[in-house]
């Protein structure tokens, strides 16, 4: 059944291409949306360069017929486009409260304009698609049909996990460690056989006779086989060892060079942004596969930001950096010695600027990133949950010839107010890159920080 779709300013802002989402069906832009979206266009951020590509949409399509009257958004014969106005009889029919005629309110009389006319049955249902959760409640109050953007939502409980299990016999379990590993057509039905493992997918191997004997292994859609996990092991990672199942595939992906992307997700303390930076250095500075690493976050604070931070570009980033400053002193730091428990003392070190001062390390603002080109360096972005879709499209879209990216970051512990963790960049990433062969994914569950950050993760 065809509807009609009534869209608020903030569906447009953050999906700019949100008008060519709705198929087959009439989309109302209510004038008041092309009012805000004129108010946005100045804005240097984001949802500024949002506001001006509808600006231009608008226009495209204005070019095409009168938008009061309708006109196609597209020549595949899809949906059509219509620009409405608010009349004021149609305002005095809300509640005495919502008469303000304010941009919510005037957003409602269209969408209780439009449903008038759905009442005579000269147009399909009308549905009101906002983002914003005040107006859905005020709609629902004034009994129209309201909905939230989907298009870009990742169901986090159904997040791609990037391994499973398989039981199977001891002999299955052998071929694994063949050169030609073992085929997926060998599995049994019901654990990667019939249903397909997605590219690089991690697969722990019991043997169905003695559960306490396990393999881990990934998928190879190269040799359509799965080959056992070795590279964390012949790899020179100092002090980091993977402490579990998860970390290990981690590793893994980490440390292959032929998998492009990849994106960690997981609670604080799993150890993302550790194995992520101790992968980084060994192929900087051991393997040599890459020129120099490269670390960006986002510059969102949690909780109220303090202003302004004075110096140049790389002492206005250090605040942000520091937890990346925290892990490369753990990474490049001594033994027991130092522990002060022990009794030793910790030998004061400046490994950061070390890095930066052998070309092995760079910072960049993700702010400035766009235009740029960065080919043949392993590149980070931590803290990636607090990106939009459009932002980490602009991120990854940098990755030149050569250059690896990994991307991590915990979907619960988001301080962007306009994203959450079913439509950061970060989850959508996920879903997209699911099955590619140049990508890869783990979501890791156990933390290995401390018992102390472990417990409070689980219970606060």
């Amino acid at each position: 059944m065809r509807k009609t779709f009534v869209l608020d300013t903030n569906v447009l802002l953050h999906d700019p291409n949100a008008l060519n989402r709705f198929q087959d069906n009439l989309v109302v832009v209510p004038i008041e949306v092309v009012e805000e979206i004129d108010r946005f266009k100045r804005d240097p951020s984001e949802k500024g360069r949002n506001a001006r590509q509808i600006s231009r949409l608008l226009d495209e399509l204005r070019q095409k017929g009168n938008l009061a009257e309708g006109v196609p958004i597209d020549d595949t014969g899809g949906g059509t486009l219509k620009v409405v106005f608010c009349r004021a009889e149609t305002l005095a029919q809300l509640p005495p409260e919502l008469k303000s005629g304010n941009g919510d309110n005037n957003i409602l009389a269209v969408a209780l304009e439009q449903r008038l006319q759905e009442v005579m049955g000269s147009q399909p249902p009308v549905v009101l698609v906002t983002k914003d959760t005040n107006l859905r409640i005020k709609a629902d109050a004034v009994g129209l049909i309201a909905q939230d953007y989907t298009t870009d939502k990742v169901d986090i409980a159904d997040l791609y996990p990037g391994f499973c299990e398989a039981w199977v016999s001891a002999e299955l379990m052998d071929r694994v460690k063949e050169a030609a590993g073992l085929p997926l057509a060998a599995l049994p039905e019901g654990c990667g056989g019939a249903a397909g493992l997605q590219a690089n997918e991690g697969v722990t191997l019991v043997d169905q006779a003695q559960p306490t004997h396990t393999l881990l292994a990934r998928f190879s859609t190269r040799s359509a086989a799965l080959h056992p996990l070795q590279r964390a092991q012949k790899a020179k990672l100092g002090r980091i060892q993977p402490r579990n199942r998860e970390q290990t595939f981690a590793l893994d992906l980490l440390l292959d060079p032929d998998i492009q992307l990849i994106t960690l997700v997981g609670k604080a303390g799993t150890g993302k942004t550790l194995l992520a930076l101790a992968a980084g250095l060994n192929q900087v500075a051991d393997e040599r596969l890459y020129e120099r690493l490269l670390v960006t976050r986002p510059v969102i604070p949690l909780g109220k930001d303090i202003g302004f931070l004075p110096g140049d570009l790389e002492e206005k980033m250090g605040p942000w950096m520091q937890p990346i400053i925290d892990n490369l002193d753990f990474l490049l730091g001594g033994g027991d010695e130092g522990h002060p428990q022990r009794g030793g003392q910790r030998a004061p070190r400046n490994s950061w600027t070390d890095l930066k001062g052998m070309g092995l390390l760079e910072v960049e603002a993700i702010s400035y990133i766009r235009g740029r080109s960065i080919p043949c360096q392993y590149m980070v972005v931590d803290e990636a949950q607090n990106l939009t879709p459009h932002e980490v499209k602009t991120i990854v879209t940098r990755v030149g010839q050569g250059t690896k990216i990994v991307l991590t970051g915990d979907p619960y512990q988001i301080d962007n107010p306009y994203v959450d963790a079913e439509s950061n960049g970060l989850t959508w990433l996920v879903e997209r890159f699911k099955g590619q062969p140049l990508a890869g994914h783990v979501s890791l569950s156990r933390g290995e920080r401390s018992e102390l950050a472990e417990l409070a993760a689980n219970l606060l």
